[in-house]
């Protein structure tokens, strides 16, 4: 089993910056592919970035140039700072994570979710 624990969410203006973290703990071999997904009142769950374990990344359209995920292997924690918010960007962010256990299963995790809400 693996949590996931986020942190860094809140309220910031348009135009400000936030800095979100998730870290995983719990049994498991090794954490693959890390990613943030948003999700809007009444939308749809979204993707947001994900980063490989390799540090490889890939953003969403509107995460582009305003966005940075990273993560620290030896800390199995990944990140996501957020610049140049916007109010559009106002939803509960969502951490995930696919991690192997001991017996060689590949297994996909969710965190809690973080509120991030812009006001313009």
């Amino acid at each position: 089993q693996v949590q996931l624990v986020e942190s860094g969410g809140g309220l910031v203006q348009a135009g400000g910056s936030l800095g979100l973290s998730c870290a995983a703990s719990g049994s498991f071999l090794t954490i693959n592919a890390m990613a943030w997904y948003r999700q809007a009142p009444g939308k749809q769950r979204e993707l947001v970035a994900t980063i490989t374990s390799g540090g490889s990344t890939n953003y969403a359209d509107s995460a582009k140039g305003r966005f940075t995920i990273s993560r620290d292997n030896a800390k199995n924690t990944v990140y996501l700072q957020m610049n140049s918010l916007k109010p559009e960007d106002t939803a509960v962010y969502y951490c995930n994570t696919e991690a192997v256990n001991r017996w060689g299963a590949r297994l996909n995790y969710w965190g809690q979710g973080t509120q991030v809400t812009v006001s313009s």
